[in-house]
C-alpha cells in the first residue's frame, strides 16, 4: 500500500477511449503508423502525377512568429495579403492559379515585411513557368514560351524555401603575452587569501 500524501497517478499515454454502450469505455491503440506512414507517402505521390508539371506545394509568404518571445524568429505563413499581391502586380484570383497561397484575412503591420514578400512574389514570377491555358490558342502576355513549357519538371519539396542568412566567423591570431593571465589570477587570490594574516603580524611587531 503507497503511504503519504502523494499524486494519484492519472497518466493517459495518449490513447484514445471511445465510447461503448454495452459496457465500460474502450481504449483505442494507433498500431497502424507504420501503414498510415505508407498510406501517406503513396497518396502524395499519387496526387504529384495527377497534377503535374504543377509542383506539390503552393508559394508562402514569409511571417513573424506571434508573441513577443519568438517575434524575431521568421517562419512560412499561410498565405499573402491582398496588398502584397496588388504591389507585386497580381491579382488574388489569378495568384491562386499559379500556385500563390492567398490569405485575405492577414495585414502588414510593417513596410519591412511587405517589402520582403513582395520581392518573394517577384523572385517567385521571375522562375515560374506558366502554361497556356488552352495549348493549340495563342499564348498570352504572361505564358511562357512553347520551348520552357517542354523543358519544365516537376518542382519537389517547399518552393523557395527560407535561408538564414550565414554568420560570418573570423578567425584572427591570438597574440602571445608575456605574464600569463592565469598566473596572475593566482597570485591574486593567494595575495587575497593572507593579506589578513600579513596584517594581524604587523599589528603585532609594532
Amino acid at each position: 500500500m503507497v503511504k503519504h500524501n502523494n499524486v494519484i497517478p492519472n497518466i493517459h499515454c495518449h490513447k484514445k477511449y471511445l465510447e461503448s454502450s454495452r459496457g465500460p469505455l474502450k481504449v483505442k491503440l494507433s498500431l497502424n503508423q507504420a501503414g498510415k506512414k505508407k498510406s501517406r507517402r503513396l497518396a502524395r505521390a499519387a496526387r504529384a502525377a495527377a497534377i503535374a508539371p504543377r509542383p506539390l506545394k503552393l508559394l508562402r509568404p514569409a511571417v513573424h512568429c506571434q508573441t513577443q518571445r519568438y517575434s524575431a524568429k521568421v517562419r512560412l505563413g499561410k498565405g499573402f495579403t491582398l496588398e502584397e499581391l496588388k504591389a507585386a502586380g497580381l491579382t488574388a484570383k489569378y495568384a491562386r492559379t499559379i500556385g500563390i497561397a492567398v490569405d485575405h484575412r492577414r495585414t502588414n503591420k510593417s513596410a519591412e515585411s511587405l517589402a520582403a514578400n513582395v520581392a518573394r512574389l517577384n523572385e517567385y514570377k521571375s522562375k515560374v513557368i506558366v502554361f497556356p491555358k488552352k495549348r493549340m490558342s495563342a499564348t498570352k502576355s504572361g505564358d511562357s514560351s512553347a520551348e520552357e513549357c517542354k523543358a519544365a519538371s516537376q518542382y519537389s519539396g517547399t518552393v523557395l524555401p527560407l535561408v538564414k542568412p550565414a554568420k560570418e566567423i573570423v578567425l584572427e591570431d591570438v597574440p602571445e603575452q608575456e605574464v600569463s593571465a592565469f598566473t596572475q589570477m593566482r597570485l591574486a587570490a593567494k595575495e587575497t587569501r593572507v593579506a589578513g594574516h600579513r596584517a594581524s603580524v604587523a599589528n603585532r611587531k609594532e
